[in-house]
């Protein structure tokens, strides 16, 4: 019981912090809770092309262009290595940094 309601506050936390990210970032901050569509986005913040969703759905290659992805979504916000490296093994404590923090968007 004490469990889930910690898993629960974890995932709420994440999904808080990546809809403030997204929101800081020019992006509707609902998209978060969309799955595919939420990824679309962090592709458009990352100013990527649009076409790096469906490198998400082949295995292995998913996490390099995730790590690239996360890369450019920490420098767009003026952060480093790092970070993305934080962002990646850590999303649940560096996304609601990014959303939540002194960090802004630079387009």
């Amino acid at each position: 019981m004490l469990g889930s309601i910690i898993y629960l506050a974890i995932v709420v936390l994440v999904i808080a912090g990546i809809w403030k990210t997204f929101e800081k970032a020019g992006q509707p901050g609902w998209g978060s809770l969309i799955p595919i569509y939420n990824i679309y986005l962090m592709t458009q913040i990352a100013q990527k092309p649009g076409w790096w969703v469906i490198m998400f759905f082949i295995p292995l290659v998913n996490i390099v262009f995730a790590f690239m992805m996360y890369n450019e979504i920490a420098k767009k916000f003026g952060q480093g290595i790092g970070y993305t490296i934080g962002l990646f093994l850590l999303p649940f404590v560096f996304f609601p940094l990014l959303g939540f923090g002194e960090a802004t968007y630079k387009a």
